[in-house]
């Protein structure tokens, strides 16, 4: 196996499995932030860059359903994105309120930028651990975040209750 089998097994309480979910997860986004501040722009718009390269034909409210943010947060965020030239935006013919969001070159290439950014930390997160590794962290994650997900769904319930 790995490096891990040759440790010995000490029981892990749930509040130290927790503990290292936390600091993964506020690492990785701040390393992250570090890399894409390079690209120029800044993480709300960044993010909406990305999901309008994923969602080439997407309207302004569907950017909003599929990021869970307002429809009025997509506004600002598209206008500081037009302002700085990495999208157009245009009036559809049929409908005159609706937007036609479309990438500009200069938005491509933070675009591309961004993706290499995402492969090359994806890589390096994961160096040293083995398929074999990684096929059961990913099975054992899906198994917690089901396990978030129900009481995601308890609190949505509960508060349609009150």
């Amino acid at each position: 196996m790995g490096a891990m089998a040759d440790q010995p097994q000490q029981p892990v309480s749930d509040k130290q499995v927790i503990r290292q979910f936390i600091l993964f997860a506020i690492k990785h986004r701040k390393i992250m932030q570090k890399y894409l501040d390079e690209t120029g722009v800044y993480h709300a718009q960044h993010r909406l860059l990305m999901e309008i390269a994923r969602n080439p034909s997407a309207s302004q409210n569907d950017l909003a359903r599929i990021m869970d943010v307002s429809a009025a947060t997509v506004a600002v965020a598209l206008k500081k994105l037009e302002r700085g030239g990495y999208i157009l935006r245009e009036m559809d013919e049929g409908e005159n309120r609706l937007n036609r969001i479309t990438i500009t070159g200069k938005g491509r290439e933070v675009v591309e930028r961004s993706r290499r950014i995402f492969e090359e930390t994806d890589r390096r997160v994961l160096e040293g651990v083995t398929e074999e590794e990684k096929a059961v962290l990913y099975a054992l994650l899906r198994k917690v975040n089901a396990n978030l997900e129900r009481m995601e769904a308890e609190i949505q319930s509960n508060e349609g209750r009150g």
